[in-house]
């Protein structure tokens, strides 16, 4: 049986050690290395997907706890899965629910055998475990599928922090055993480990004895200084097999994009565009500018001269501006578009870097230019 998911390798930059590559699923060829919209509950925030078609979006992700919440996994099954559902042809991926559910640290418990917790739209009493997840996204159809992890929180003690990806991984094994349809939707393990070298690397061993097609990094992004999620990065993707894809959940500023690229990954993803978007902050390739602030009121230039979206050709600054101060839904839309345009053009300029052996120099002058010498924040 061929595999739902699969990785070619491109090319391996001779400067940098990036790599670039092409993840083949049933919905589509994804050039590598990938920034992936996030569309929550079958929909990127303000985007039509023929709009995100438009600025070149190859896969998306929706997510699982949220859509088991409403509308129900059976109903997208009753409507041919979320491809038919939302309207869209090409790739799709499903994170597990694991990071939504644990982040109601006051509404769950969690057990060997899944977890308890109440919903945050309602207060229903529910329970997932790796079985009842995988029956979820084995309905909503993604190409690719996330099995039931714990997210520990930042920081976390080593005790806790050990037990927690150790109950990941016996998880994993659950997922593997109960995944109903490997023939058409590939499925992901996450490493786990928290801020621990020690803990990362047993979680990679772990996980690919256990031989998925593809492997995320979780727990990252969660709070920790920028170094220490590199550091951690730096530790776990050596150890990730070569010829399967290799996602970092959760991150989406462009300096983590490109460094993270550096470090091997593949595929990324983050609700940070769309989120900052929604106040009017917007990725510029000169920096962060936040176009609802007053000295916006009276440039009538594009929000990014060296940008050719759709929102940079057509609409001033000073119009993007008066649309977010009169809380105009046509606002959000052009600072949504805009940031999903820069980062998807941001990863296939990092794409042709690698192609011309010249990561380390392209990201050099892109943090020059974008301000980011010195900063965390990354955007």
């Amino acid at each position: 049986m061929a595999a739902a998911i699969t990785y070619e390798h491109i090319k391996t930059c001779k400067q940098s050690g990036a790599r670039l590559g092409r993840v083949h699923t049933p919905h589509g060829t994804i050039e590598t290395p990938v920034f992936m919209p996030v569309g929550t509950q079958a929909t990127v925030k303000t985007m039509s997907p023929e709009e995100l078609k438009e600025m070149d979006a190859r896969i998306i992700l929706s997510n699982t706890y949220h859509l088991f919440l409403r509308p129900g996994h059976e109903l997208v099954r009753e409507a041919g899965g979320l491809h038919k559902f939302m309207n869209w042809d090409r790739a799709i991926l499903t994170d597990s629910g694991g990071f939504q559910v644990f982040s109601l640290s006051e509404m769950r418990k969690i057990t060997e055998e899944g977890v308890h917790y109440r919903s945050h739209l309602n207060g229903d009493k529910l329970f997932l475990s790796p079985e009842v997840v995988m029956e979820i996204e084995n309905a909503l159809g993604p190409d690719i599928m996330m099995a039931f992890d714990e997210c520990a929180p930042y920081p976390a003690d080593y005790d806790y922090v050990k037990k927690s990806m150790e109950r990941t991984t016996r998880w994993a094994e659950r997922c593997l055993k109960s995944h109903a349809r490997p023939h058409d939707q590939g499925l992901f393990g996450i490493v786990q480990g928290g801020m621990f070298e020690d803990l990362r690397k047993q979680s990679a061993r772990d996980l690919t004895s256990l031989d998925f097609p593809g492997y995320a990094i979780g727990g990252l992004s969660v709070g920790e200084p920028k170094h220490l999620m590199y550091e951690m990065l730096e530790c776990t993707v050596p150890l990730l097999p070569s010829d399967k894809p290799r996602y970092l959940m959760g991150v989406g500023s462009p300096d983590a994009l490109i460094e993270g690229a550096i470090r091997g990954v593949d595929m990324f993803d983050c609700v940070l565009p769309t989120r900052i978007a929604r106040n009017g902050t917007t990725m510029t390739s000169q920096g962060r500018l936040v176009v609802r602030n007053a000295q916006y009121a009276n440039d009538f230039g594009p929000l990014d001269p060296e940008c050719g979206c759709y929102t940079c050709r057509n609409y001033s600054r000073a119009y993007l501006r008066h649309l977010i101060k009169a809380d105009e839904t046509f606002g959000l839309r052009l600072t949504t578009y805009h940031n999903l345009h820069f980062l998807i053009n941001l990863m296939g300029k990092v794409r042709q870097a690698i192609m011309d052996d010249r990561l380390l120099d392209f990201r050099d002058e892109f943090f020059e230019q974008y301000g980011l010498i010195g900063n965390e924040k990354g955007f």
